[in-house]
């Protein structure tokens, strides 16, 4: 089982002194780790990272760096990944609605594969880049998700032959299928079932004269949680031998982002306040709800706080920094009494988070320091002390 990047209370200590709080710590050797594992739990299947997840110039330069394809999901996402050199053929430019801009830059910069869920999208591509190579997302509901994508993505399997015939007389290259089952996916029979349509669209297909030869699986790849542990290799292993089984002489391409980047980023943070409202206690954190714990709107995350305190726990509120009622995080949340001015260490910050935060109230974006640096530099200094 891959383990979460985690820090000691003393390397908190040492951090939130050097950098000030908050801050966010991100291993890029655990990054390449969660990539390593998933490309080996999914032999033979081209991982393409959801720049959306984490868009970290340094993230991405590493993932790029040890063979990552990209999925990209607008213009910025295609315009970065060329700025660092990733090759336009590394990349999908995998949202089923693009903007004019995102057509015009994928052109610009020779992106040539797409994803698309609707008729109006076809000739939107076909203008921009003829004889574009395009995969069309089936819409696979799955209420267990985290968060169900498709209920904004994804045509009805029925829907399918007509969308790819649309697709084949515009001119385009049509390549073949693509789904996401949603977001923090924690079983296989998702995949397994969404694999079972595919074969027999795939099948249909070869019956009206299309020639499938691709299949992206989508993301959805799942990461601890502080009330569930995970099962990823045996997740993983129930896919592949679906994969086996289904699609033996198809190239197949996944998405993952969560599970590249969201165990691979901590967060230290301060408590800056403490009263009791309405006969709770609350504590207020230097990071809230418009920063790092966006992500509890927009992800539906639940974090996981560490104190590194002794004691009975208690329910307590905690609420961000800034003067608006709306942000708070959390609510009724089990924790040890705290004190202005402890510190809090938060892990598993890596996805949907410093992606979503915002400069709301003129509180700055908590910044991200790169662990391996960090620790090199604490090391030179604590040498240097003993000397």
């Amino acid at each position: 089982m891959l383990k979460s990047f985690r820090l000691t209370q003393p390397t908190v200590n040492l951090l939130a002194e050097k950098y000030s709080t908050p801050v966010l710590v991100l291993s890029l050797e655990q990054v390449k780790a969660n990539y390593r594992f998933l490309a080996q739990s999914l032999p033979g299947v081209k991982l393409h990272y959801a720049v959306k997840a984490n868009p970290d110039a340094r993230l991405v330069q590493a993932l790029a760096e040890v063979g990552s394809y990209f999925d990209a999901a607008s213009d910025g996402e295609m315009a970065e990944l060329a700025r660092i050199h990733v090759e336009p053929d590394r990349v999908i430019y995998a949202n089923p609605t693009k903007t004019a801009s995102g057509l015009a830059v994928a052109r610009r910069t020779g992106v040539s594969r797409f994803t698309f869920d609707s008729e109006a999208e076809i000739a939107r591509i076909a203008r921009a880049v003829p004889g574009g190579t395009v995969l069309l997302r089936v819409r696979m509901d799955n209420p267990d998700a985290l968060v169900d994508l498709n209920q904004k993505f994804g045509a009805h399997p029925d829907e399918a032959l007509r969308l790819l015939g649309i697709a084949k007389e515009q001119g385009l290259d049509v390549g073949g299928l693509c789904f996401h089952v949603g977001s923090q996916s924690t079983n296989a029979k998702a995949y397994t079932d969404a694999l079972k349509v595919c074969r027999r669209l795939f099948d249909a297909a070869k019956a009206e004269g299309f020639h499938f030869r691709i299949l992206d699986i989508g993301g959805g790849f799942p990461i601890p949680t502080p009330n569930e542990t995970v099962d990823i290799a045996g997740i993983t292993a129930k896919i592949s031998q679906a994969l086996a089984e289904y699609f033996p002489d198809t190239e197949i391409w996944a998405e993952p982002g969560r599970f590249i980047c969201g165990t691979a980023v901590s967060l230290i943070t301060r408590v800056i306040g403490a009263q009791v409202r309405n006969n709770q206690q609350w504590y207020f954190l230097d990071e809230g709800l418009y920063g790092t714990f966006s992500g509890v709107i927009f992800d539906h995350w639940d974090f996981e706080l560490e104190a590194f305190r002794d004691g009975k726990r208690i329910p307590a509120t905690f609420a961000g920094p800034s003067c608006d009622s709306l942000d708070v995080m959390f609510r009724d949340k089990p924790t040890v009494p705290l004190a202005v001015d402890d510190l809090l260490f938060v892990p598993n910050c890596g996805a949907y988070t410093s992606a979503s935060a915002t400069v709301f109230n003129g509180f700055a974006k908590a910044p991200i320091i790169i662990w391996e640096e960090a620790a090199a530099e604490l090391t030179a200094a604590q040498t240097a002390t003993v000397d």
